[in-house]
């Protein structure tokens, strides 16, 4: 699994603790120095069955300087996933990605939903 994550965040903090204590293995990336790419993005809107705006940090400094709550509506998928692929700040963290799931964001619930079946 892929645990993709801003290290300062303190919920990113919580799902990685929280992975450590289930006994989780996972391959850990910075989103802020490892941005992720429009494919990888593609790929994981694709198998996440999500809305596109799930994936965006809509408490970051960048939606808001951007005005994206505003501008999301009129925007179609493909214009967000590019938008996302400039800038891991802009995307919604953690990530947890598995073989046939994404989660997006620590809720705990679904994640022990998806990982202690």
């Amino acid at each position: 699994m892929l645990f993709i994550c801003y290290p300062k965040c303190t919920t990113c903090q919580k799902a990685q603790k929280w992975l450590d204590a289930n006994g989780v293995a996972y391959e850990l990336r910075d989103i802020k120095t490892q941005n992720p790419s429009h494919e990888e993005l593609a790929s994981w809107f694709s198998t996440s069955a999500l809305p596109i705006k799930r994936f965006f940090n809509t408490s970051g400094l960048q939606y808001k300087a951007l005005a994206l709550k505003d501008k999301l509506p009129t925007m179609s998928d493909g214009e967000c996933l590019k938008l996302l692929a400039t800038d891991g700040m802009l995307v919604k963290r953690p990530l947890l990605i598995g073989d046939d799931f994404v989660l997006v964001g620590f809720k705990e619930p679904e994640w022990q939903e998806h990982l202690l079946r």
